[in-house]
């Protein structure tokens, strides 16, 4: 009975440290206090662990790790070598093998999932770019179309997901493309056709940032903060992409001091949308 309870304890114990509701120094204390054997005792600070770890791992997991890292490096070293079929289904199933780990993971060790997750999406577009790049399709415009549907997926996996920056990367993503595509097919634009060209977009995110606050406030405070980048967006365009920059400085302060005077005066409201 008082060893089913000190397993218990020890259970708990670990969860706290997991959830860092107590100090690691504090955890590491009480854990030594109900662990019987001196050399089951947990070492302090994360080397001590991970050494502990490794020390408690078994066979059968050491050798599936060194397979799995044997595994990706070949495929790295013979990624140019493969068929473009194989070379797509490699990073479609790279990638899924990423974000099903990832949301597994999460359970346990929400940064760990997240990491996983972060690395499968990176995965998702990197492999995706190379893959054009490999074949010279950059002329073409598939990689702003490429682009374009990973923005989309991250922003429909990152809301059903419930990963803010991802929904946020998202958006992100998806303005790179319309910076791009109005770069590339706009000439010489004047100072107000650039505010055109971004402002009714600000507008458009404030409204769904107010029109989604009662299913999802995460949603709501992210296109929110998609209204306040948006809002900029004519200044950063100019200074990144065009070579006319009259008045960037007035601009910017006029901006600057309007949305500070809109936050200001509605600030009742749209606190009650992102919080």
């Amino acid at each position: 009975m008082n060893q089913e309870r000190r397993k218990v304890i020890i259970k708990e114990i670990e969860h706290w440290q997991r959830s860092k509701l107590l100090p690691d120094q504090y955890c590491n204390f009480l854990l030594n206090l109900y662990v019987d054997e001196p050399k089951d005792r947990i070492p302090s600070g994360w080397n001590g662990r991970a050494a502990a770890a490794l020390q408690q791992a078994s066979g059968k997991l050491w050798f599936s790790v060194m397979a799995v890292i044997a595994l990706v490096g070949c495929i790295v070293i013979y990624f140019n070598d493969f068929h473009p079929a194989m070379q797509m289904a490699t990073v479609a199933l790279g990638t899924w093998a990423l974000l099903w780990r990832g949301q597994k993971l999460r359970k346990r060790h929400e940064a760990s999932g997240l990491a996983l997750i972060g690395l499968g999406m990176m995965c998702m577009l990197g492999g995706g770019l190379y893959i054009f790049y490999l074949y010279s399709l950059s002329s073409h415009n598939w990689e702003l179309l490429y682009l374009g549907l990973c923005a989309l997926f991250w922003i429909s996996y990152g809301i059903s997901a419930r990963i803010p920056l991802l929904h946020l990367c998202g958006w992100i993503a998806a303005i790179m493309v319309y910076a791009l595509v109005l770069y590339k097919h706009t000439t010489a634009p004047k100072w107000y056709d650039v505010q055109l060209f971004w402002m009714p977009a600000s507008f458009l995110y404030a409204w769904g940032s107010w029109f989604v606050k009662r299913w999802s406030k995460q949603a709501s405070a992210i296109l929110f903060v998609m209204a306040a980048i948006l809002w900029f967006m004519p200044e950063i365009y100019s200074i990144l992409l065009l070579d006319n920059q009259l008045w960037i400085q007035v601009q910017l302060l006029v901006k600057m001091t309007l949305g500070s005077v809109l936050l200001f005066s509605l600030r009742k409201k749209w606190i009650a949308w992102v919080a």
